[in-house]
Protein backbone atom coordinates (compact mmCIF):
# COMPACT_ATOMS: atom_id res chain seq x y z
CA UNK A 1 0.00 0.00 0.00
CA UNK A 2 1.66 3.69 -0.91
CA UNK A 3 1.36 6.44 1.71
CA UNK A 4 1.83 9.88 2.20
CA UNK A 5 4.79 10.18 4.68
CA UNK A 6 5.67 13.23 6.54
CA UNK A 7 8.41 14.44 9.33
CA UNK A 8 7.23 17.95 10.73
CA UNK A 9 10.42 19.27 12.85
CA UNK A 10 11.10 22.95 14.45
CA UNK A 11 13.13 23.74 11.39
CA UNK A 12 11.84 22.10 8.34
CA UNK A 13 8.64 20.03 6.86
CA UNK A 14 9.42 17.17 4.89
CA UNK A 15 7.07 14.58 2.82
CA UNK A 16 7.44 11.54 0.39
CA UNK A 17 5.24 9.01 -0.92
CA UNK A 18 6.54 5.50 0.45
CA UNK A 19 5.75 1.89 -0.57
CA UNK A 20 4.99 -1.22 1.24
CA UNK A 21 8.76 -1.36 1.73
CA UNK A 22 9.07 1.38 3.13
CA UNK A 23 11.38 2.91 -0.14
CA UNK A 24 10.91 6.84 -0.78
CA UNK A 25 9.25 8.80 -3.49
CA UNK A 26 8.32 12.08 -4.96
CA UNK A 27 10.31 13.87 -1.45
CA UNK A 28 9.26 17.39 -0.96
CA UNK A 29 10.70 19.86 1.84
CA UNK A 30 9.86 23.24 3.04
CA UNK A 31 11.14 25.53 5.97
CA UNK A 32 8.57 25.10 8.96
CA UNK A 33 6.69 28.57 10.05
CA UNK A 34 7.09 27.81 13.23
CA UNK A 35 7.01 31.44 14.70
CA UNK A 36 3.55 32.34 12.76
CA UNK A 37 1.75 29.61 15.10
CA UNK A 38 0.44 26.12 14.88
CA UNK A 39 -2.33 26.80 12.28
CA UNK A 40 0.46 28.09 9.72
CA UNK A 41 2.02 25.21 10.54
CA UNK A 42 -0.85 22.80 10.27
CA UNK A 43 -1.45 24.52 6.51
CA UNK A 44 2.11 24.64 5.49
CA UNK A 45 2.33 20.48 6.00
CA UNK A 46 -1.17 20.46 3.60
CA UNK A 47 0.68 22.53 1.10
CA UNK A 48 3.30 20.08 0.65
CA UNK A 49 1.66 16.79 1.18
CA UNK A 50 -0.90 17.68 -1.60
CA UNK A 51 2.56 18.78 -3.71
CA UNK A 52 3.61 14.87 -2.97
CA UNK A 53 -0.10 13.69 -4.07
CA UNK A 54 0.00 15.81 -7.04
CA UNK A 55 3.09 14.41 -8.45
CA UNK A 56 2.46 10.73 -6.97
CA UNK A 57 -1.11 10.77 -9.12
CA UNK A 58 1.13 12.06 -12.27
CA UNK A 59 2.75 9.01 -12.08
CA UNK A 60 -0.26 6.75 -11.41
CA UNK A 61 0.85 6.41 -7.57
CA UNK A 62 -1.96 7.46 -4.88
CA UNK A 63 -1.69 7.47 -1.33
CA UNK A 64 -4.33 5.84 0.87
CA UNK A 65 -3.12 6.99 3.78
CA UNK A 66 -1.03 9.24 5.81
CA UNK A 67 1.59 8.97 8.67
CA UNK A 68 3.22 11.36 10.75
CA UNK A 69 6.41 12.29 13.13
CA UNK A 70 6.12 15.12 14.62
CA UNK A 71 7.79 17.27 17.17
CA UNK A 72 6.18 17.39 20.57
CA UNK A 73 5.12 14.87 22.63
CA UNK A 74 2.03 13.51 20.75
CA UNK A 75 -0.90 10.95 21.54
CA UNK A 76 -1.57 8.73 18.73
CA UNK A 77 -4.72 7.25 20.21
CA UNK A 78 -6.56 10.66 18.80
CA UNK A 79 -4.03 12.48 17.16
CA UNK A 80 -3.05 15.51 19.30
CA UNK A 81 -0.06 16.64 20.45
CA UNK A 82 0.44 16.81 24.28
CA UNK A 83 3.12 18.89 24.62
CA UNK A 84 5.86 20.78 23.02
CA UNK A 85 8.63 22.60 23.54
CA UNK A 86 9.79 26.26 22.61
CA UNK A 87 10.65 25.47 18.82
CA UNK A 88 7.10 25.26 18.01
CA UNK A 89 4.97 27.99 19.75
CA UNK A 90 1.62 26.84 20.51
CA UNK A 91 1.54 23.38 19.16
CA UNK A 92 0.64 21.57 22.57
CA UNK A 93 -3.26 21.40 21.96
CA UNK A 94 -2.66 20.61 17.97
CA UNK A 95 -5.26 18.01 16.78
CA UNK A 96 -3.29 17.66 14.39
CA UNK A 97 -4.39 14.20 12.99
CA UNK A 98 -7.94 15.86 12.31
CA UNK A 99 -6.37 19.05 10.47
CA UNK A 100 -4.57 17.04 8.39
CA UNK A 101 -7.69 14.44 7.45
CA UNK A 102 -9.74 17.73 6.94
CA UNK A 103 -7.40 19.35 4.41
CA UNK A 104 -6.04 15.69 2.33
CA UNK A 105 -9.13 13.73 2.63
CA UNK A 106 -6.84 10.87 4.03
CA UNK A 107 -6.92 9.09 7.62
CA UNK A 108 -3.74 10.12 9.28
CA UNK A 109 -1.61 8.54 12.52
CA UNK A 110 0.94 10.71 14.36
CA UNK A 111 3.04 10.18 16.73
CA UNK A 112 6.22 12.28 18.16
CA UNK A 113 9.34 12.21 16.05
CA UNK A 114 11.61 10.40 17.60
CA UNK A 115 9.11 7.42 17.89
CA UNK A 116 8.84 7.48 14.31
CA UNK A 117 12.76 7.50 13.73
CA UNK A 118 13.16 4.66 15.85
CA UNK A 119 10.20 2.45 14.25
CA UNK A 120 12.16 3.12 10.96
CA UNK A 121 15.76 1.99 12.77
CA UNK A 122 14.22 -0.66 14.29
CA UNK A 123 12.91 -2.21 10.63
CA UNK A 124 15.32 -0.52 8.01
CA UNK A 125 18.48 0.80 10.15
CA UNK A 126 20.63 -0.12 13.18
CA UNK A 127 17.87 -1.58 15.17
CA UNK A 128 17.31 -4.31 13.00
CA UNK A 129 17.86 -7.86 15.39
CA UNK A 130 17.58 -6.13 18.51
CA UNK A 131 13.87 -5.95 20.60
CA UNK A 132 14.88 -3.46 23.17
CA UNK A 133 16.61 0.16 22.13
CA UNK A 134 17.09 3.12 23.43
CA UNK A 135 17.16 5.61 20.76
CA UNK A 136 18.36 9.20 21.17
CA UNK A 137 18.36 11.94 18.49
CA UNK A 138 20.54 14.62 19.35
CA UNK A 139 20.44 17.82 17.08
CA UNK A 140 18.53 20.74 17.53
CA UNK A 141 17.22 19.69 20.55
CA UNK A 142 17.86 16.16 22.48
CA UNK A 143 15.00 13.40 21.96
CA UNK A 144 14.50 9.96 22.64
CA UNK A 145 12.54 7.04 22.56
CA UNK A 146 12.11 3.39 23.51
CA UNK A 147 11.81 -0.10 22.00
CA UNK A 148 10.43 -2.66 24.29
CA UNK A 149 10.27 -6.32 23.32
CA UNK A 150 9.79 -5.05 19.22
CA UNK A 151 7.36 -2.33 20.03
CA UNK A 152 8.08 1.36 20.46
CA UNK A 153 6.28 2.47 23.54
CA UNK A 154 5.14 5.78 24.26
CA UNK A 155 4.46 5.50 28.07
CA UNK A 156 1.13 6.55 30.22
CA UNK A 157 1.66 10.07 29.07
CA UNK A 158 2.90 9.81 25.63
CA UNK A 159 6.42 10.91 26.88
CA UNK A 160 8.35 7.64 27.54
CA UNK A 161 12.46 8.41 26.64
CA UNK A 162 12.20 11.80 26.65
CA UNK A 163 15.70 12.45 27.97
CA UNK A 164 16.20 16.16 26.83
CA UNK A 165 14.45 17.35 29.96
CA UNK A 166 16.74 15.44 32.62
CA UNK A 167 18.27 17.10 35.58
CA UNK A 168 22.22 18.07 34.96
CA UNK A 169 24.01 19.63 37.11
CA UNK A 170 28.50 20.52 36.03
CA UNK A 171 30.84 21.58 38.23
CA UNK A 172 28.32 22.56 40.50
CA UNK A 173 26.55 24.96 38.10
CA UNK A 174 23.31 24.23 35.99
CA UNK A 175 22.18 25.57 32.11
CA UNK A 176 18.71 26.42 31.80
CA UNK A 177 16.82 26.35 28.65
CA UNK A 178 13.52 26.13 30.35
CA UNK A 179 12.02 26.31 33.66
CA UNK A 180 14.13 26.27 36.79
CA UNK A 181 16.23 23.28 36.42
CA UNK A 182 19.30 22.59 33.97
CA UNK A 183 18.74 19.87 31.43
CA UNK A 184 20.62 17.90 29.38
CA UNK A 185 19.55 19.94 26.00
CA UNK A 186 21.68 22.87 27.69
CA UNK A 187 25.13 21.18 27.61
CA UNK A 188 24.13 18.13 24.86
CA UNK A 189 22.89 19.50 21.93
CA UNK A 190 23.96 21.63 19.25
CA UNK A 191 23.09 24.68 19.71
CA UNK A 192 24.29 24.62 23.61
CA UNK A 193 27.52 23.34 22.06
CA UNK A 194 28.02 26.37 19.75
CA UNK A 195 26.81 28.72 22.74
CA UNK A 196 29.27 26.93 25.38
CA UNK A 197 31.95 27.77 22.89
CA UNK A 198 30.90 31.75 22.27
CA UNK A 199 30.97 31.38 26.15
CA UNK A 200 34.60 30.08 26.46
CA UNK A 201 35.50 32.52 23.18
CA UNK A 202 34.19 35.46 24.89
CA UNK A 203 32.41 36.41 22.18
CA UNK A 204 29.12 35.93 20.15
CA UNK A 205 30.69 35.40 16.82
CA UNK A 206 27.93 33.99 14.22
CA UNK A 207 29.07 30.80 13.94
CA UNK A 208 26.75 27.41 13.97
CA UNK A 209 27.94 23.87 14.81
CA UNK A 210 29.50 22.86 11.41
CA UNK A 211 31.91 25.49 12.15
CA UNK A 212 32.81 24.71 15.32
CA UNK A 213 33.25 21.06 14.00
CA UNK A 214 35.67 22.34 11.28
CA UNK A 215 37.69 24.68 13.81
CA UNK A 216 38.17 21.34 15.93
CA UNK A 217 39.44 19.34 12.55
CA UNK A 218 42.14 22.25 12.01
CA UNK A 219 43.19 21.81 15.85
CA UNK A 220 41.69 24.21 17.80
CA UNK A 221 41.77 22.87 21.07
CA UNK A 222 38.58 24.88 22.51
CA UNK A 223 36.53 23.75 19.80
CA UNK A 224 37.53 20.30 20.09
CA UNK A 225 37.22 20.90 24.21
CA UNK A 226 33.51 22.13 23.80
CA UNK A 227 32.53 19.29 21.66
CA UNK A 228 34.61 16.48 23.96
CA UNK A 229 32.62 18.30 26.87
CA UNK A 230 28.98 17.29 25.30
CA UNK A 231 29.40 14.32 24.80
CA UNK A 232 30.58 13.44 28.14
CA UNK A 233 27.70 15.19 30.14
CA UNK A 234 25.41 13.37 27.43
CA UNK A 235 27.75 9.77 28.06
CA UNK A 236 27.40 10.52 31.40
CA UNK A 237 23.24 10.78 31.37
CA UNK A 238 23.02 7.78 28.92
CA UNK A 239 24.91 5.64 31.26
CA UNK A 240 22.33 6.36 33.94
CA UNK A 241 19.68 5.32 31.82
CA UNK A 242 21.08 2.23 30.63
CA UNK A 243 21.21 1.01 34.46
CA UNK A 244 17.53 1.91 34.74
CA UNK A 245 16.67 0.45 31.08
CA UNK A 246 19.15 -2.40 30.34
CA UNK A 247 18.46 -2.57 26.81
CA UNK A 248 20.62 -4.64 24.35
CA UNK A 249 21.51 -1.46 22.29
CA UNK A 250 21.52 2.36 22.18
CA UNK A 251 21.13 4.11 18.84
CA UNK A 252 22.58 7.66 18.56
CA UNK A 253 21.35 9.88 15.39
CA UNK A 254 21.18 13.49 14.69
CA UNK A 255 23.21 16.03 14.22
CA UNK A 256 25.83 16.06 16.39
CA UNK A 257 26.29 12.56 16.78
CA UNK A 258 27.50 13.25 12.47
CA UNK A 259 30.92 15.01 14.08
CA UNK A 260 31.66 11.54 14.23
CA UNK A 261 35.88 11.02 15.69
CA UNK A 262 35.47 14.48 17.31
CA UNK A 263 32.46 13.04 19.59
CA UNK A 264 31.82 9.29 19.92
CA UNK A 265 35.26 8.71 21.62
CA UNK A 266 34.02 10.83 24.46
CA UNK A 267 30.54 9.75 24.36
CA UNK A 268 31.93 6.02 24.38
CA UNK A 269 34.24 6.35 27.61
CA UNK A 270 31.55 8.50 29.25
CA UNK A 271 29.21 5.39 28.96
CA UNK A 272 31.81 3.03 29.61
CA UNK A 273 32.98 4.58 33.00
CA UNK A 274 29.90 3.62 34.19
CA UNK A 275 31.15 0.27 35.88
CA UNK A 276 27.51 -1.10 35.91
CA UNK A 277 27.42 -3.94 33.33
CA UNK A 278 24.60 -2.47 31.08
CA UNK A 279 26.67 0.51 30.16
CA UNK A 280 30.35 -1.25 30.34
CA UNK A 281 28.74 -3.81 27.83
CA UNK A 282 25.76 -2.42 25.65
CA UNK A 283 26.55 -1.67 22.17
CA UNK A 284 26.43 1.66 20.80
CA UNK A 285 25.31 2.12 17.41
CA UNK A 286 24.91 5.47 14.73
CA UNK A 287 21.58 5.68 13.13
CA UNK A 288 21.73 4.28 9.37
CA UNK A 289 19.19 6.27 7.93
CA UNK A 290 19.87 9.70 8.60
CA UNK A 291 17.08 12.08 7.36
CA UNK A 292 15.11 9.52 6.03
CA UNK A 293 14.57 7.65 9.33
CA UNK A 294 11.39 9.95 10.35
CA UNK A 295 9.64 9.33 7.24
CA UNK A 296 10.07 5.55 6.97
CA UNK A 297 9.14 4.91 10.61
CA UNK A 298 5.92 7.31 10.00
CA UNK A 299 5.72 5.72 6.94
CA UNK A 300 5.74 1.95 8.68
CA UNK A 301 3.32 3.50 11.38
CA UNK A 302 0.69 4.55 8.99
CA UNK A 303 1.07 0.86 6.88
CA UNK A 304 0.83 -0.91 10.70
CA UNK A 305 -2.44 1.12 10.98
CA UNK A 306 -4.26 1.39 7.96
CA UNK A 307 -3.54 -1.91 6.27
Amino acid sequence: MQVLTIDIGGTKIAAALADQQGALSHYRTVSTPAQAGAPAVVAATIDLAREVCVASRADGLAPRAVGVGAAGALDPAHGVVVYAGETLPGWAGTALAAGLEAGLGLPVVVDNDVNALALGELHAGAGRGFADLLVVAIGTGVGGALVVDGVVRSGATHSAGELGHLVVEVNGGRRCNCGGHGHLEAYASGPAIVARYQERLGRSDAIDLRQVAERARNGEKLASDVIVEGARILGGALAGLICVLDPQAVIIGGGVADLGDLWWPALTAAVRANPLPGPAQVSLHPAQLGTRAVLVGAARLAQARFT
